[in-house]
This record gives C-alpha cells, sequence and structure tokens, in this order.
C-alpha cells in the first residue's frame, strides 16, 4: 500500500550483476553506482567522464548572435569613457548578474553603474522613469542583465532620447500574432533562446548570458594584444562564484555548461569565498567564529543545496521587501566588515520575509479549509488587500506543494490587483490563464509559474473561468502524487562514507536531482520539536542501528507518528556537521507507515466495518471480538485527551494520535469509542475529506458537548450490539 506513494527505480532490483561490476570498475558503492546508472549512464567510461565532470566543454561564446556587435559597442564604450550603466532584475539571477558584470566593467577601466527598479513601486522589467533618470544622469550605453527580451517600446524610447542599449536575456522571446520573433530594436540582443542563434546550449541563466559575454570580451581584448591567455579561465576563476549561485538560485538545468558553472564556482567557494558569500554563510549557519581567523575558519562544505535554502533565500528577500541593491552592494564589497554588517541586515530582512511568508500562509490555509470546494474547483485563486506583493508567490508555491493544485494569490492594491501563480504538471499555467486573457488586464510566466495583473471587478469571472478550463484539461490522476525514489537503503548503507561519496555527483539540480532514498520499516524511537517547533527532528532505530532525521516544515504535533510507530521513511542522505563532529543525517521528505501496518490497519477497519453491517458474518470466526470492545477506562482515557486537545484548541485529531495518546494501539475499539461517544451526543466528531490519506491516517473535526446530566453509554445502539457480542 506504502508503494502507491513511491515510484521506487532502484536498477538493482533488474540489473545487479551491471551495478556491481560499475561499483568494481569505479571504486565506488553499489548505492552510487546505482544513482549514476538512474542518471543514463550505462558504463564505466561514461560514468567516469561524469564523475570526473569530463563530459561538459565550454562553447565558443561567439555562437551567441549579436555578440560580436556587443563586444564591440562596450569597448567603444571604454574608448570614449562613456558612462555605462546596467539595468538589472531583483531576484538572485538578476542580482549575481549585475553584480559580475559591474565588477568586470569597472576592473577594465569602464564608468558604469547599475540600476534594480523596486519590487513594489515599479515591477518588473524596464520602465520609462527609470530610463529618464538614467539619461538624465548621463549615461550613453546600458546593457540590461536577466530582464529586457520583450522591452521593445522601452528600447525605442531609450534609443530615440540618446542611450543606446545591448540586452543580454534568457527567457523567451516575444512572437507576433503569426509566431514570428520579435526583438527590441537595440544596438546588439544576446540571447540563446533567439530562434535565429546557433549556440548550442539553450538553458543558460541570465548571469550565464553574462558569463558568456565577458568570455567574448576577454577573448577579444587578448587578441587585440596579441596574447595566448587562457581568457575563459580568467573569467570563471573570478566570478564563477556568483555565476554558479544565480544558475542554481534560478532553477537551471544543471547539465552541459552549467554543470562545469556551477562545479567551478562552488570549488571557488570553498576554497576561498569572496567577503559577502563568506559573511553570509557564516551568519546564516550561526556566525561567525571570532576566535578562528579567515583561514582556519570553518565552513560546510557548498553544495547546491546550501546555495538554494541557505544563500538565495536571502538575496531575494532583499528584492522582495526591500531593495535587492543592498544584495548587490554585498557582493561587490572586499571588506569584510562591511560584508558581515549587510549580510546580517539580509539575514534579518529574511526572517521579516518569513514572518510575513507565514502570517500570510496560515491565513490562506485558513480561507482554504474553510471556504475552497475540493468537490467542485481545481484550482485555488484567493485575494486580499494586505498580503505582501513580494512574498505571495512563495506563499502560493507553499499551497501549491500542499494540497496538490494549481494556486493564484492575488494582492490589491486600490483596484489594480497583482498576482503570483504556480502551477502542477499536467496543466500549464500560461495556457489556463491565455483562456481567460480578457479578465486580465496582462499576465505572463511559464508552464509552473506565471503572474498577472487584474481589476478588482473581474475576480469572480476569473475564479470560474480559470476552473472551468482546468475541470476541462486537467486529467485528475495527475493529482495523485508520487515520489520518485532512487533506491532503498538497508541499515549498513546507512554510514558517513556512502553519504560523502555521493558529493562525487554534485552539483545537484534540474536534470540532475538530488538522490532520493527510502528506508522500510524504521522504528521510531524519539521525536523531539525543534526551530521553535518548526521542525521536528527523530531518532529512529533500523535493524539495531540508530540514527538522526530532521524532517524540517513539519511541527512534532502536526507529524502522525509517535514513539513506537514503524515507518518507511523517505529521505536525502546529508552530512551533519557539529562542532567538527560529522554524522549521517536524514533529511525526511515523506514518511508512510510500513506494510505491516497498513496490513493491520486494513484488517482492522474490515473488522470495524463488519461488525456495523453483519454482525452474524463468518468473516468474524474465529476473531476475538472481545479485544474490540471498549471498556469504560477505556472511554475515560479517549474523552480526556480529546478534551484537553479541545481545549487547547487542537480539535482536528487522528484516530492514530488517539490511539497512541492512550496506549490502546486498536484502530476499531478507538472508532468504536468515538461513534458511541457521538451517538449519546457527549461530543460532536466530524470526519474530515482529504484526499487519499497520508499513511491510512483519519482525522476527524471534534467539539466537546456541554451535558448537563448524566450519560448512560448503554443508551447507545451501537454499544449494544457489541456488548451482545460479548
Amino acid at each position: 500500500m506504502t508503494d502507491a506513494f513511491i515510484e521506487l527505480l532502484d536498477p538493482r532490483i533488474e540489473y545487479g550483476e551491471e551495478i556491481d561490476a560499475l561499483s568494481q570498475d569505479l571504486g565506488i558503492t553499489a548505492v552510487t553506482a546505482s544513482l549514476l546508472w538512474n542518471r543514463g549512464m550505462r558504463t564505466s567510461e561514461e560514468c567516469s567522464r561524469f564523475l570526473k565532470k569530463e563530459v561538459e566543454i565550454f562553447h565558443d561564446a561567439y555562437l551567441l548572435a549579436d555578440m560580436e556587435k556587443a563586444v564591440d559597442r562596450i569597448l567603444k564604450a571604454k574608448e570614449d569613457r562613456e558612462k555605462v550603466v546596467i539595468y538589472g532584475d531583483y531576484d538572485v539571477d538578476g542580482v549575481t548578474a549585475t553584480s559580475t558584470l559591474c565588477m568586470y566593467l569597472r576592473d577594465k577601466g569602464i564608468d558604469v553603474s547599475y540600476y534594480i527598479p523596486n519590487r513594489e513601486g515599479e515591477g518588473y522589467g524596464i520602465n520609462l522613469s527609470a530610463l529618464d533618470s538614467l539619461i538624465s544622469e548621463g549615461n550613453r550605453l546600458m546593457i540590461t542583465v536577466d530582464t529586457g527580451i520583450t522591452a521593445a517600446d522601452e528600447v525605442e524610447y531609450a534609443r530615440k532620447n540618446g542611450l543606446d542599449v545591448i540586452i543580454t536575456d534568457h527567457h523567451e522571446c516575444g512572437l507576433s500574432d503569426d509566431g514570428q520573433m520579435l526583438l527590441p530594436d537595440a544596438c546588439a540582443v544576446i540571447n540563446p533562446r533567439r530562434s535565429d542563434c546557433v549556440y548550442p546550449f539553450k538553458e543558460l541563466a541570465g548571469v550565464g548570458v553574462v558569463f558568456k559575454l565577458l568570455c567574448a570580451i576577454e577573448q577579444k581584448l587578448n587578441d587585440l594584444a596579441g596574447l595566448r591567455e587562457n581568457y575563459i579561465r580568467n573569467v570563471i576563476m573570478r566570478y564563477g562564484d556568483l555565476i554558479a549561485i544565480g544558475t542554481v538560485a534560478d532553477v537551471m538545468p544543471l547539465i552541459d555548461e552549467n554543470r562545469l558553472i556551477v562545479s567551478v564556482g562552488m570549488a571557488l567557494t570553498d576554497k576561498n569565498p569572496r567577503p559577502g558569500v563568506a559573511a553570509l554563510l557564516d551568519i546564516a549557519q550561526g556566525g561567525p567564529d571570532k576566535n578562528k581567523t579567515k583561514k582556519t575558519r570553518r565552513r560546510r562544505k557548498m553544495t547546491s543545496s546550501t546555495i538554494g535554502y541557505t544563500i538565495a533565500p536571502r538575496i531575494n528577500a532583499a528584492g522582495r521587501i526591500a531593495s535587492a541593491k543592498r544584495a548587490v552592494e554585498l557582493f561587490l564589497t572586499d571588506e569584510e566588515f562591511e560584508a558581515q554588517a549587510i549580510a546580517s541586515e539580509l539575514c534579518e530582512i529574511n526572517r521579516q520575509r518569513q514572518l510575513l511568508e507565514n502570517k500570510i500562509a496560515e491565513q490562506v490555509q485558513q480561507i482554504i479549509e474553510a471556504e475552497f470546494d475540493f468537490e467542485r474547483d481545481l484550482v485555488i485563486v484567493l485575494e486580499d488587500d494586505s498580503w505582501h506583493q513580494g512574498v505571495i508567490g512563495i506563499v502560493a508555491s507553499r499551497i501549491t506543494e500542499r494540497y496538490n493544485l494549481p494556486a493564484i494569490l492575488i494582492s490589491f492594491d486600490g483596484e489594480i490587483g497583482k498576482g503570483s501563480g504556480r502551477g502542477i504538471k499536467g496543466l500549464n499555467l500560461v495556457d489556463a490563464l491565455n483562456s481567460c486573457s480578457d479578465c486580465l488586464i496582462r499576465f505572463g510566466g511559464h508552464e509552473l509559474a506565471a503572474g498577472l495583473s487584474i481589476e478588482r471587478g473581474r475576480i469572480a469571472e476569473f475564479k470560474q473561468r480559470i476552473n472551468d478550463y482546468a475541470r476541462a484539461n486537467l486529467n485528475l490522476s495527475d493529482l495523485t502524487t508520487r515520489t520518485t525514489v532512487d533506491c532503498e537503503l538497508r541499515a549498513e548503507d546507512l554510514n558517513l562514507s556512502q553519504a560523502n561519496e555521493l558529493y562525487l555527483l554534485e552539483p545537484y539540480g534540474v536534470a540532475n536531482p538530488t538522490p532520493v532514498f527510502v528506508v522500510r520499516d524504521a522504528a521510531i524511537i524519539e521525536k523531539t520539536p525543534i526551530g521553535s517547533n518548526r521542525h521536528t527532528r527523530l531518532t529512529v532505530e533500523k535493524d539495531g542501528v540508530r540514527f538522526v532525521a530532521v524532517y524540517f516544515g513539519i511541527a512534532a504535533e502536526e507529524l502522525d507518528f509517535f514513539t513506537g510507530d514503524h515507518a518507511d521513511i523517505i529521505f536525502n542522505l546529508d552530512v551533519n556537521d557539529f562542532m567538527n563532529i560529522q554524522s549521517v543525517q536524514l533529511i525526511v521528505r515523506q514518511m508512510y507507515p510500513c506494510r505491516k501496518y497498513l496490513s493491520e490497519l486494513d484488517r482492522q477497519r474490515e473488522i470495524y466495518k463488519t461488525i456495523l453491517d453483519n454482525p452474524r458474518s463468518e468473516y468474524l470466526r474465529g476473531i476475538d471480538i472481545n479485544s474490540f470492545i471498549p471498556l469504560r477506562e477505556d472511554f475515560v482515557a479517549v474523552y480526556v485527551y480529546i478534551r484537553r486537545e479541545f481545549r487547547f484548541g487542537r480539535n482536528r485529531l487522528s484516530i492514530r494520535s488517539i490511539e497512541r495518546n492512550i496506549g490502546a494501539p486498536c484502530y476499531t475499539k478507538v472508532r468504536f469509542i468515538i461513534d458511541i461517544l457521538s451517538e449519546t451526543g457527549v461530543i460532536a466528531a466530524s470526519p474530515v475529506e482529504t484526499s487519499e490519506p497520508e499513511g491510512g491516517s483519519e482525522y476527524f473535526d471534534f467539539t466537546i458537548n456541554n451535558v448537563s446530566t448524566k450519560i448512560s453509554l448503554e443508551r447507545s445502539d451501537i454499544y449494544k450490539k457489541l456488548l451482545e457480542l460479548r
């Protein structure tokens, strides 16, 4: 039954001999060999090239359309001493691209500044007000990074007012009504996604496109000077860390050039991080150690997860609720003290972002539980005047992940609302928005994420139309989520050597996902709240060996597993480095009761149903019915527990939580107690309708009734039926 939630890829089941051969040839474990097999490598040579990163090469930057034009215009600006401005975006990709290009051009002696619009006041992309300001400051060349590919009107305005524009971007190009590519009339438009661009790799991030621009400039300068230096190495060794951060944060596929870029960038950060990155890592990971010098201070190994969960959120937070310029300043500074100050500020902004996010998420979930019709609608659309525009996209992601439904959250300022949406596989969000485009002022995005603007008066129609589209186009089978698992691990596989060997496959990301494992029938020894009860730490045991597992984002009281339970745990394998002592740690993704529990649960559900519907059934012959008939102390224990939780505001309880908290692990008995207490009016119990419950958990919403007279349980018809069977 657990396997209904798991798609197990473990190639050792079918290709055991081949996996063992790879393991022996390469000197790696069978688990690591299995991971390489799952990523499409079948021979020792293929695996070796992947591990040594020999498959990837850097392509010729001049294969990008308009690259020659861009390089010549930038070198002309250098020669003529023109003022140059970089126009960036407020996300991590835009911030790292802005920082990288700014540092490089300053190193070349160019008079360069940068401008990043404010998300709240200006929104995404180039705006005319900003152009007027930049023109008045005497700028003669503007280079966009991570933006501008659809800004035809704005580029034309700039050109007419004496400001040349070079576009560097990686987003989809605009199309005419007949499907022809539309490009701004700029000095140069560098974008690997141009349909007329022969560049062989289309998946560069915005900062990746900037990297290619720098390589092209370096190559041209070397040629002019008659030098034979390794210009690509010069660029990647100087800026590789920022290029890697932007590439990972923008969730680009870590294949081809991206894999090489990120690998080099993470190695640079491990060896000698720039002051801004070092300060951010130090503070985010517990603060700098004042007793250690910069050279001896120990930091956790840099991984794509470090970028995704430690660096990126703090850089993004600046652009979401403050100013992304502070994030650029962090990367530009060479002063350790200034870096520490800015990093502290960004971490505080991120904490504010988390508080805002959690507050909005709580409001949204309350509205969904109270008002959303799961039977009818397939797209969650909610609006509010108080929600912060910079945070609703993250909350939409959380809602989509929780309910496995597309979610669109809209924040209104006056009569105009701006929304952020997140989609699911099986429903293209942009296509869905396009189906009701006449309800919207504007919209854009891609399959799984989109933004929109809408008038307040069109909300009701928009909700109906987009749900009509979803009902017509979304296959309901797509709403059943299954977690893809690479391998099943045994206790002997859960060791520090195996966890460290996984670093060979880094960097992880799109097209090379972090390995996912499952361990079956692990006993839960201890459950402890951590992180102000926002997360849970578990001590689990498998075949006599104990491990620590951490479940992020799940409070201990929300986790419907208890000491003594056995679970199938889906997880990522991690190395925990605490006080310079390394240990294996399981990062939990999902948990399900083990097969034995589920089998017994199915049996007890059948017994419960049979006793109610046909107590004289042959099915019950040979079953000890007395073990399922509650005694008076059982009623008291259940009632006391429900009443206590109800008084603490926790009225939604699972059958399993009641079983474990009263020390009576018997589903059938607890169900009868709930039925009898409800039938006699002591409590009210409403079953909670959910999608297929994880691990078979069944939940009820309970109310304690004010009963003024003594209640006799023998008045219950269900109880009478049970007593007759005793």
